[in-house]
């Protein structure tokens, strides 16, 4: 008698990594060993303003994800739930730092369910010692010139030293 062929078990992170943190990492590193594929989804948000174009997230998130083989990273423009379907996933992968998160990502997961009743959220909380941290934070830091060392990859560190000298030149 043959077994069963059991469903590849695919989730989504999606996010605007505007850059990836420590933070993000934490979750990636967490969510790929739960599924056989992590689709890690740099969403192209037509109303922020970001520093790192699509592409160059996308580049980042490569870097710092090549030591995970699960983990595949590609970038979308359309509704979360289109693009869940469109990659045959099924579960959505969300990080929680805060109440604030959570009251948000579940209006989210809410509205995703509505519009897509088999596509499952699912929350991680975020490791305690990531708690405060979030791209908005460590893009002013480093803009400022601070010191971004624990709070990013090395890749990160230096794409934003380079964007903000670059964009420090600009200005002048």
């Amino acid at each position: 008698m043959s077994q069963p062929i059991r469903k590849e078990r695919v989730a989504i992170y999606p996010g605007t990594f505007d850059p990836v943190t420590m933070g993000h990492m934490d979750i990636i590193h967490r969510a790929a060993k739960q599924f056989d594929r992590l689709i890690v989804a740099v969403l192209n948000n037509l109303s922020k303003n970001p520093l790192f174009t699509v592409e160059e997230r996308t580049d980042l998130l490569r870097q710092a994800t090549a030591d995970i083989p699960n983990v595949e990273i590609d970038s979308f423009r359309d509704l979360l739930v289109n693009y869940v379907r469109q990659k045959d996933a099924q579960v959505i992968v969300r990080g929680i730092r805060t109440v604030t998160d959570f009251e948000y990502e579940l209006q989210n997961a809410s509205i995703n369910h509505s519009l897509s009743p088999t596509a499952e959220t699912i929350f991680m909380m975020t490791n305690p010692k990531y708690s405060y941290l979030s791209s908005s934070v460590v893009k002013e830091i480093a803009h400022f010139g601070g010191n971004v060392t624990d709070f990013v990859t090395p890749e990160v560190e230096q794409a934003m030293k380079l964007k903000f000298n670059r964009n420090a030149d600009e200005v002048k």
